[in-house]
């Protein structure tokens, strides 16, 4: 699998069980790309829906991906904290210059304090029926489901405070550098 560059310009393409692309993300700054892990970052970047819906993101965000856990968060920059939205998917893959993964409608939506809530258990039933998800794919994604709660439970990966401190400075160094 390709890595993508610290500095350059990607998309993010989620994708549903079907196969069926679900959202596009048009330009993130990747920060750190390795085999396993992506993080970027983006700020007012335009988003497609599957239906050709567009809109722009509010807020500076960090992106954590990771080729092997079946989730990815979206750390939220407000003024009043940090907040996250943390999607059920399937792990990374990277190719022709965009990330892609599969969105399986799970998302824990975390707020600045660490309180969490589970979302959209029942599209994830529905779609689970309409597209046949199998039986082992559901028992990853609630591990999973547990796994994240425990990394917010511990702060750990992107809930760590450093986290948003180290990642946010690199962000304002390229997008400092880019504007010259």
């Amino acid at each position: 699998m390709a890595i993508p560059a610290e500095g350059e310009t990607i998309q993010i393409h989620s994708y549903k069980h079907n196969g069926r692309i679900h959202r596009v993300w048009q330009e993130t700054t990747v920060l750190k790309g390795t085999n396993n892990i992506v993080i970027g970052a983006n700020e007012r970047t335009l988003v497609t829906e599957s239906d050709g819906r567009t809109w722009l993101t509010r807020e500076p965000s960090i992106c954590y991906f990771h080729a092997e856990h079946w989730f990815n968060i979206i750390c939220m920059l407000r003024d009043d904290g940090v907040y996250y939205y943390c999607n059920i998917s399937s792990p990374f893959v990277y190719n022709n210059g965009s990330l892609k993964y599969i969105d399986y409608d799970l998302d824990v939506k975390v707020f600045p304090d660490m309180s969490y809530t589970l979302l959209d258990e029942d599209e994830y039933e529905d779609h689970k029926r309409q597209m046949g998800y199998p039986e082992v794919i559901d028992q990853i994604l609630y591990r999973n489901v547990e796994k994240l709660i425990g990394w917010i439970k511990q702060r750990r990966g992107p809930f760590a405070q450093d986290f948003i401190e180290v990642w946010t400075d690199r962000y304002e160094f390229h997008r400092h550098n880019r504007i010259r």
